[in-house]
């Protein structure tokens, strides 16, 4: 049995974590590889930064020495698999340094902009290209998308495209069946992606003037839509599919900035395996998922406006194209088809070791 000690940045409340490692620990299992995951930050420091209280220091330093335990335990295992970084505001070399095992470099984000941009630019001097470190450094590299596999690419030809990707078996419709009820458009998403539903408040308005909308936003605070019941609903495992197989729309607006390129369209991919058509705006990864058709594209209210009515207008219409959502996702993005892509990097780096 191959042992892989997964680093991840955050607990399994975050979906990179669940996402880019926890649901491949059973599947890799019945393929000879036994993948451990240990995080930093746990769930209760997620629960806090996404309901902006205040970072306890205290807990954040013991998950720091939980983190060098983890790491002096790294002869146990054959491979390590690290996700985003192992430290926050440490230098790449440092980490480098620190990793004694060959290592997997796995990422689903633009993370080489997190101390370039934004609230951690100050330490642009110090960690700028803290991530380019990590992937050079890496006797492989899976990265979310087409845009994080070109930048990679620059540092590491061992790069592999590993799409984030949804278990189509968990995933799947449940009311297929067209039925008369109230027009319901859907997201889900986090804290950090829900001011981006302001760009819908404008056409769900006008839409809402004409008949009845309802407008569900789980994982994130809702913008007030004048003429639409706006429903917002915390995040639960437990009920996610239930409450995506309700939207009769899935949305997934976006700026396009060099940020969102690289997001990896996780959305688009949850809606579409649920059988629920989506529009989109055409940034980053969203390209790649959905085409004229499996979805819809907007850039302007208008674009959203006309799009969004004209899945209102046309039930089976909007039926053909979900359940075509579905196919696309079990083709391509399912857990099924990207567990033995996964399972051939790790064995790669274990036989060139």
């Amino acid at each position: 049995m191959i042992k892989v000690l997964g680093l991840a940045l955050y607990g399994p409340l975050a979906a990179s974590t669940r996402y880019r490692l926890g649901q491949y620990v059973s599947g890799l299992s019945r393929l000879g590889i036994d993948l451990e995951i240990y995080h930093l930050l746990d769930d209760n420091y997620l629960r806090r930064l996404f309901s902006r209280k205040s970072i306890k220091y205290g807990s954040i330093f013991h998950s720091c020495v939980l983190r060098f335990s983890d790491l002096l335990r790294q002869h146990e295992y054959d491979l390590v698999m690290v996700y985003c970084e192992l430290f926050p505001l440490m230098p790449g070399w440092v980490e480098r340094t620190l990793l004694s095992r060959p290592y997997i470099y796995d990422y689903d984000d633009a993370f080489y902009l997190k101390y370039r941009a934004g609230k951690m630019r100050m330490a642009r001097p110090l960690l700028g290209r803290k991530f380019e470190s990590l992937i050079t450094g890496a006797s492989a590299v899976t990265a979310g998308n087409k845009v994080l596999v070109e930048y990679a690419t620059k540092y590491n030809n061992n790069t592999i495209l590993l799409p984030t990707v949804v278990d189509t078996d968990r995933y799947m419709p449940k009311n297929i069946a067209l039925k008369d009820k109230v027009f319901t458009v859907g997201w889900i998403g986090s804290p950090s992606t829900a001011p981006y539903l302001t760009e819908l408040i404008e056409p769900l308005s006008t839409i809402g003037k004409e008949g009845h909308v309802q407008f569900i936003v789980i994982g994130g605070k809702a913008p007030i839509v004048p003429h639409v019941t706006v429903i917002e609903i915390d995040w639960n495992e437990k009920t996610e599919v239930e409450l995506i197989n309700s939207f009769d729309v899935g949305v997934m607006p976006m700026p396009d900035n060099d940020w969102t390129r690289g997001k990896c369209a996780f959305k688009l991919i949850q809606y579409m395996a649920c059988g629920v058509p989506v529009i989109a705006s055409p940034v980053g990864a969203n390209i790649d998922v959905i085409n004229e058709y499996y979805g819809l594209f907007a850039c302007t209210p208008r674009e959203w406006e006309k799009n969004l009515r004209l899945l209102r207008d046309q039930p089976i219409e909007r039926l053909e194209i979900g359940l075509s959502c579905r196919q696309r996702i079990v083709n391509n993005y399912s857990l099924q088809l990207n567990l033995p892509i996964l399972s051939s990097v790790i064995r790669n780096v274990i036989a060139k070791n």
